[in-house]
């Protein structure tokens, strides 16, 4: 038998989604409609509330277009006690349930930044204290045990853009201090682009804590004025960091061709950080940016996975 390694899928966040509900997203029954006429078969659930949480009615509407889920998202702010726990698991479970329902195996878990999304108003210290670090690790620990022994899913780490786990040294000593049963990394190649973190030396270096990506590029050119103004994050999408494959970086060719040495299926889930964006703008580049992929994937794979005799 073989098997696809690397499963390309896409998300709200493509469609310019970051909230439950905005009147400047996509609405989700038109993101749905255009994910699925653009050739994708796995999405992401995206923030809770934006897609239909009741789970009949949420897999009539995926059988419908024949799509599947990958996984769900949830936040988390550990670091900031061993309180927040209670803060965080209220919505994680929502987000657990609906994604086992879903068939989905993997929560992307995306920490709270130090800097607001929208204003990049400062909410706290950019920097933790070593007590700070340590409430990070056990929150970890203990969400993805408890998403894994409750409902049989694995916490996938998103390092973030003005969030404390960024770069390359954030990201190596979270992997270092938690539990690699319960703990792996969700490699977002664009944010750890933006954050100074290399995606090939992280598949290099810790080719067994590499369980989720999210394939998206940085526009370099803007890059070096973002680093230049110490621009927050949400200035930076203002001014079009994220940008559409290939034209930044990293070389999304380079880290397929890596991540398909593990020899493992892992999913691939396009994203271009777009909010705002105007609703005819997202399908066209969803379009071409999975022709691009299915180009980069050794004997153009398929977009689920598919064992043949």
């Amino acid at each position: 038998m073989t098997e696809n390694k690397l499963i390309i899928g896409t998300a709200p966040d493509s469609w310019g989604v970051w909230f439950p509900d905005d009147p400047k997203q996509t609405p989700w029954e038109r993101f749905l409609d255009e994910v699925a006429e653009s050739g994708y078969k796995w999405i992401e659930l995206g923030p809770y509330g934006y897609l239909p949480t009741d789970p009949a009615r949420l897999a009539e509407e995926l059988k419908a277009r024949d799509l599947k889920i990958s996984a769900g998202t949830v936040f988390t702010a550990f670091h900031r006690g061993l309180d927040q726990w209670e803060s965080a698991w209220e919505p994680a479970r929502k987000v657990a349930e609906l994604t086992a329902a879903m068939g989905g195996e993997h929560i992307v878990v995306i920490p709270a930044m130090w800097r607001d999304d929208v204003t990049g108003e400062a909410v706290e210290s950019g920097e933790l204290t070593e007590k700070a670090w340590s409430d990070l690790f056990t929150g970890h620990n203990r969400l993805g045990k408890t998403l894994l022994e409750d409902f049989g899913l694995k916490q996938q780490f998103h390092s973030h853009a003005d969030s404390h786990v960024g770069a390359q040294q954030d990201i190596e000593t979270l992997l270092a201090a938690t539990d690699a049963k319960y703990l792996n990394l969700c490699l977002d190649t664009g944010h750890a682009e933006y954050c100074g973190a290399s995606s090939l030396e992280l598949i290099k270096n810790y080719p067994d804590r590499i369980g989720y990506l999210h394939l998206k590029q940085i526009n370099p050119d803007i890059l070096k004025k973002v680093n230049a103004e110490n621009m927050t994050w949400a200035a930076a999408n203002l001014a079009g960091v994220m940008t559409e494959p290939p034209n930044g970086l990293p070389d999304l060719r380079a880290v397929i061709e890596a991540v398909e040495a593990l020899n493992r299926p892992i999913f691939g889930i396009v994203e271009q950080d777009m909010y705002p964006v105007a609703f005819d703008v997202p399908m066209p580049i969803a379009k071409r940016t999975r022709n691009y992929l299915l180009l980069r994937l050794p004997h153009r794979r398929q977009l689920e996975p598919r064992t043949t005799p």
